[in-house]
């Protein structure tokens, strides 16, 4: 009993080993990838940055061209699920403050675009955009997906907020892809293509704009008045 259970110990720390190892060269190989360029970029750098032998690096990943594969859908779902926990905060309850429904809005809004001028998500989009022509099925693969899980999760929160008559009657994955439309729309300029850094201040001005252009479209009507008034 003690020599098996102590072998069933061995192998899950083998496994764990072998995982950790892997997650070390996807996150070398994003670094490199990022910083040189698929073309540029060499598996010995990429070897040398996780700190592991190059053949460790084949044996796990495969080419080159796998390898790049394998660590821009490794960084994009985990740029995902970062943004989808940020989906997750947008509630029938609201945010604070004599307005929830706006406070919980500009928080959502103003963290997802924390993730979106984040230096790894930019590093991404640019990564994508640059080797569209090699892996043209890289984008959808990557992006594409991601973007339409984000959208479906702000899409499922828009109909609650729907259902509890805090916004009108409406498409909810229309009115997602508007409030992520407000939100990221401006920032490709803001941010000089992801080479200038936006101070915080500039990201809650940006998201508070954007909520108050979607309530205006969406916001429930009697809310609109209560709102108005309150305001006054």
């Amino acid at each position: 009993m003690g020599g098996t259970a102590a072998s069933a110990s061995g192998n899950r720390a083998a496994s764990r080993g072998r995982i950790d190892k892997r997650q070390a060269i996807l996150d070398a190989a994003f670094t490199v990838f990022a910083n040189r360029g698929y073309a540029r970029a060499c598996m010995e750098e990429i070897a040398e940055v996780a700190g592991v032998a190059k053949h460790t690096v084949y044996n796990h990943l495969g080419d080159k061209e796998s390898l790049f594969h394998a660590a821009m859908e490794a960084t994009g779902n985990a740029v995902m699920a970062e943004n989808l926990a940020v989906a997750e905060r947008l509630t029938v309850d609201g945010g604070e403050g004599t307005d929830p429904l706006r406070s919980g809005l500009q928080d959502v809004g103003y963290r997802l675009l924390l993730q979106c001028c984040d230096p790894r998500s930019w590093a991404l989009r640019r990564l994508l955009y640059a080797e569209i022509t090699r892996f043209p099925g890289l984008l959808e693969a990557v992006w594409g997906r991601g973007a339409d899980r984000l959208r479906q999760a702000l899409a499922d929160r828009m109909a609650r907020l729907s259902l509890a008559g805090m916004l009108r009657a409406c498409d909810p994955v229309e009115a997602a892809e508007q409030f992520l439309a407000l939100l990221t729309g401006p920032m490709e300029a803001r941010s000089q293509l992801g080479t200038r850094p936006v101070p915080e201040t500039e990201l809650h001005t940006v998201a508070d704009a954007a909520v108050g252009t979607f309530l205006r479209a969406f916001r429930a009507d009697h809310l609109s008045t209560t709102a108005a008034a309150a305001a006054g």
